[in-house]
């Protein structure tokens, strides 16, 4: 389903066909260069310009002989070439080719997940408007905490997603590099100014010093995005769930008519989206460990990472922009219940001002110990029987004697504890 959904876009990026479409880029921008500074016949690279292509289907009959994935892409575009193809990778190593095709790959990739990494934070923007002052129990350990806004919740995603999108701006900066620095990067056939001219015709950066590959810190830090991207959707998928649950229902996924959440039970309505966010978020993360390991290879480059490195860039890549774009419709079409929300807001009688009860208390003289205790007895008659708290306040001799009616009222105004959400706000999205 998930290759199914991305292929006209990310997948197509990680299709064989253009890969080797990079690869060939790479090949070309090569000649040119080297026609234009006289290393190899400027007519010869005419000829490479107008006649190099490829047969996928060709490309994988050689390599059926071969073994070996560049020799047989060249062993095919030179077919299409002609005799002038001896001039095809003059000077260069597998992995020049290869890194610097795949850091195009990496680039387009990020390309597209920015763009709808911007999509997702806008409908959290316009989620976190509409609810600015939906007001909620705020939660630490899953138990009621003080006061706070729907809205609020919303723009922390929104902050965070800022700073995943700035994390995914600096991995593209990190993975925007190329090399043609040969078997293992001392420019033995070709010079630097070479390597600098195909990287800026590719737009490309030149790595200030490679081996025979660009160091896989880089990609590790392409993988790290993405799943710190896959962390926060995670983070964000979990709330929703909780919120869906029965006896919390604050929220909940879109339900659409006609669909059912149990081949058992009809009345499910199931958090099912925002647990596949959850479950595939792990496999962003784990593969950001095999990223890691890949950074360790011996000497100037082992190839321990080559197959591991199919495997990951694509599935992260193709994964990551299928969570983003998932979510995307999750925040779109989530239902919010704010009637719910203040019932269960009130659910705990009142506890949840316990705090500016106390702090009331200590701007009349008592030390912070005093009025804690003498709040903390209250609320736990409150808690154990219902009674609302702010009638066991009134009945409190050490409370009353220190707060006058309209400063206890005060302590339990819920409008004067969320008075600071506009400037939380405007710190958002400003």
């Amino acid at each position: 389903m998930i290759a199914r959904y991305t292929l006209p876009e990310m997948g197509r990026i990680w299709e064989e066909e253009n890969k080797l479409r990079c690869w060939l880029k790479v090949e070309l921008a090569a000649a040119e260069v080297m026609a234009r500074r006289g290393i190899i016949p400027a007519g010869d690279a005419a000829v490479i310009k107008k006649k190099a292509d490829f047969d996928l289907a060709r490309v994988g009959e050689i390599e059926e002989t071969t073994k070996h994935d560049v020799i047989a892409f060249l062993t095919a575009v030179a077919e299409k070439v002609g005799p002038e193809a001896r001039w095809l990778h003059y000077g260069m190593t597998s992995s020049d080719c290869l890194d610097t095709a795949q850091a195009l790959q990496m680039v387009q990739s990020l390309d597209l997940i920015l763009s709808s990494l911007r999509r997702l934070k806008e409908a959290i923007r316009l989620r976190a408007q509409e609810h600015k002052r939906t007001f909620c129990i705020g939660r630490t350990h899953g138990v009621h905490a003080e006061p706070t806004t729907f809205g609020l919740k919303l723009a922390s995603w929104h902050a965070q997603l800022d700073r995943d999108e700035a994390r995914i701006s600096a991995a593209y900066e990190t993975v925007r590099t190329g090399k043609i620095s040969g078997a293992v990067g001392t420019f033995a056939h070709l010079d630097p100014e070479v390597e600098e001219e195909i990287c800026e015709a590719l737009g490309l950066e030149p790595d200030p010093v490679s081996t025979q590959i660009t160091q896989r810190d880089r990609h590790a830090e392409y993988l790290y995005a993405l799943a710190s991207v896959g962390a926060s959707l995670d983070r964000f998928a979990t709330e929703i769930r909780h919120l869906q649950k029965t006896e919390v229902r604050e929220a909940e996924e879109s339900f659409a008519k006609g669909q059912k959440g149990s081949s058992a039970m009809p009345h499910k309505r199931n958090p099912v989206n925002c647990e596949q966010i959850s479950g595939l978020s792990r496999l962003l993360r784990t593969n950001l460990l095999a990223a890691l390991d890949n950074v360790n290879l011996w000497h100037e480059r082992d190839i321990s990472h080559s197959s591991v490195e199919r495997v990951i860039l694509p599935d992260s890549s193709i994964l990551a922009h299928y969570l983003i774009v998932k979510f995307t419709r999750i925040a779109e079409g989530m239902q919010v219940f704010p009637e719910r929300m203040l019932e269960n807001l009130n659910a705990t009688h009142g506890v949840i001002f316990s705090q500016s009860v106390m702090l009331a208390l200590t701007r009349k003289g008592m030390t912070r110990d005093e009025a804690y205790a003498a709040v903390q007895g209250p609320a736990m008659v409150s808690w154990e029987t219902g009674r609302p708290f702010r009638e066991v306040v009134a009945g409190e001799a050490a409370i009353t004697s220190k707060l006058t009616p309209s400063e206890i009222d005060r302590a339990f105004d819920l409008q004067h504890q969320l008075r600071n959400v506009d400037k939380i706000f405007k710190r958002v999205f400003s």
